[in-house]
């Protein structure tokens, strides 16, 4: 039987008293220590150096070692409470046509041609990271230009969403899809005023490309479990963690579990390359095994847990896949899409509830929400929980009468600011003045509802600092002020977003996102203080060192 294996904190080490030029604890009394004292992997006092010394001498029969980071900055570990760690490092090594490398079709096109002579022969194609309304073209590229890359293997180019994005003319004959082929409940193959087939398809109808053998989940969320060999998806899901603590991210919220990703984890774990903690919500298509199996609440160790169940109600607003009835302003013959009937997604989250499973559902559009709130407030009618913690991921464009709502249930939104960093104007033009409101983090806060700020890697880079900058100041890449400044957030507020109220989001304030006594002793070390950087320079802080369990898991200078 495969057992869960991680390295532990000896218990025979010194204990570590660390100093920095500022310590932001992100506790409830916002204290701000001159050290902490770590023994084994957890903070046992934060205070001046002289008591965090007398402390020690109580631990341990050794002396302290000093850690005095000099100049620095310490806060918490970043919690990232959505992302997707494997498919994240699937994308690097992948052909990046983001925005910074790309801005047309013909220059996506020349990146795949080029990574196609250097690609073995047979072997797929596959980029990520366009968003079509930055491109001069203003559309999607069709299955014709990425013929031009190749014709004898399959081509698959991914929006910046991750919800779909376009395949060459192969990948269509590979997997029988002809312009006869009845869409999917919940995905989409795109047609043109011909009823051609474009090249463009969504969410579940990206099931084709998983393979005969790989993830096939349905109409449950969007497929993006592309195969690989199991040591290559071991390697990738290793580069990802990598990735995260650059970015001084101690633990994630997975926010879609299948068979490959846990499988994954129990691979690293084995080896005890496990650097990062991660709380896994499983799709919502495994839910009657997880029940079956007794799966009835959180469970797991300090690493990997097992925290909930992810639903989602619609698409993606990147990809105009969300679901508006009446149509976009941009294109008033889409609507995009729910992903279950309504009543069926009610029985599902009871479902879920009535057994204690915190439920989490990506869901973005007024009438998609409308649908989330609803169904939680049936089931809390049903069996009453004052700390039931269901989560709305994305929780895009709430009215102010659902955020109350919200407020009541005791809902906890978990957003993206770096989403309507990098393509909120793609929002307002997609469905108009509206999107202006594109993750009303102010209105939230106003109204007494949780603030937690997440990237969703690898839809945006998994870099809290860059996410607490477009938090507070609501300005664009492209400098665009979205909305009025009351959307916004203080700096202070942001911050806790991504550490102390993460925590909350994932049930794990009582051991992670603050430096407190009886904590894990998971911190960031920043070349800057946030307190004292101008907002819009906050992307630039960096992170010089992450520590998980009181040691040292990443340094800039390795």
């Amino acid at each position: 039987m495969r057992k869960l294996a991680f390295t532990r904190a000896r218990e025979d080490r010194a204990p570590i008293i660390v100093t920095a030029s500022a310590i932001h604890a992100l506790d409830e009394t916002g204290a701000r220590p001159e050290a902490f004292l770590v023994f084994e992997d957890r903070v046992r006092r934060i205070g001046t150096l002289a008591e965090c010394r007398d402390t020690a001498g109580t631990l341990s029969p050794m002396d302290p070692e000093v850690q005095d980071f000099g100049d620095a900055v310490i806060v918490p570990g970043f919690i990232d409470a959505h992302a997707h760690p494997l498919m994240l490092g699937q994308m690097m090594s992948w052909v990046d046509c983001g925005p910074e490398r790309a801005g047309s079709i013909p220059e996506i096109v020349a990146l795949l041609q080029e990574a196609a002579r250097e690609i073995p022969a047979g072997r797929p194609i596959r980029g990520y990271g366009y968003e079509q309304r930055n491109l001069i073209e203003q559309r999607h590229p069709t299955r014709f230009e990425l013929d031009e890359v190749a014709t004898d293997r399959e081509v698959y180019l991914m929006n910046a969403s991750g919800h779909g994005g376009v395949v060459n003319s192969f990948t269509f004959d590979l997997h029988g899809v002809t312009k006869e082929t009845p869409n999917p409940q919940g995905g989409e193959f795109f047609r043109d005023a011909d009823g051609e087939l474009t090249g463009e398809l969504s969410d579940a109808a990206c099931n084709v490309l998983t393979g005969l053998e790989g993830v096939k989940i349905g109409h449950h969320g969007p497929n993006f479990h592309l195969a690989d060999e199991p040591e290559e998806h071991r390697r990738q899901l290793a580069a990802a963690q990598e990735n995260f603590l650059a970015g001084g991210v101690t633990t994630i919220g997975d926010a879609q579990v299948s068979r490959r990703e846990f499988d994954m984890y129990l691979r690293l774990a084995d080896t005890d390359d496990l650097k990062v903690r991660v709380s896994m919500y499983l799709l919502s298509h495994l839910l009657d095994e997880a029940i079956e199996m007794g799966l009835h609440g959180q469970f797991g160790n300090e690493h990997l847990s097992f925290a909930g169940i992810k639903f989602y109600s619609d698409g993606t607003l990147g990809g105009w896949t969300a679901y508006f009835p009446d149509g976009y302003v941009g294109d008033p013959c889409r609507t995009g899409q729910l992903y279950h009937d309504p009543r069926d997604y009610t029985e599902l989250i009871k479902k879920a509830h009535r057994v204690g499973l915190q439920t989490a559902t990506h869901s973005q559009s007024p009438t998609a929400l409308e649908m989330v709130i609803g169904a939680i407030e049936e089931a809390l009618a049903e069996r009453p929980d004052a700390d039931a913690r269901h989560r709305i991921e994305h929780c895009g464009l709430p009215t102010p009468e659902q955020i109350e709502r919200m407020r009541v249930a005791g809902i906890y939104p978990v957003n993206q600011p770096q989403h309507h960093f990098n393509w909120g104007e793609g929002v307002e033009q997609a469905i108009g003045t509206p999107g202006e409101r594109f993750n009303p983090l102010g209105e939230f806060e106003r109204a007494g509802v949780p603030v937690t700020i997440s990237s969703d890697a690898p839809v945006a880079d998994p870099r809290p600092m860059e996410a607490i900058q477009a938090a507070a100041s609501r300005v664009t890449r492209r400098g665009t002020q979205l909305g009025p400044d009351s959307l916004g957030v203080s700096v202070d507020t942001a911050l806790r977003g991504h550490t102390i109220s993460a925590a909350r989001a994932l049930g794990r304030e009582d051991d992670l996102g603050s430096i407190e006594p009886g904590k894990r002793a998971d911190f960031a070390v920043l070349d800057a203080d946030p307190y004292r950087t101008p907002v819009e320079q906050l992307a630039a802080v960096s992170v010089l060192e992450t520590w998980v369990g009181g040691a040292q898991v990443y340094t800039r200078d390795a």
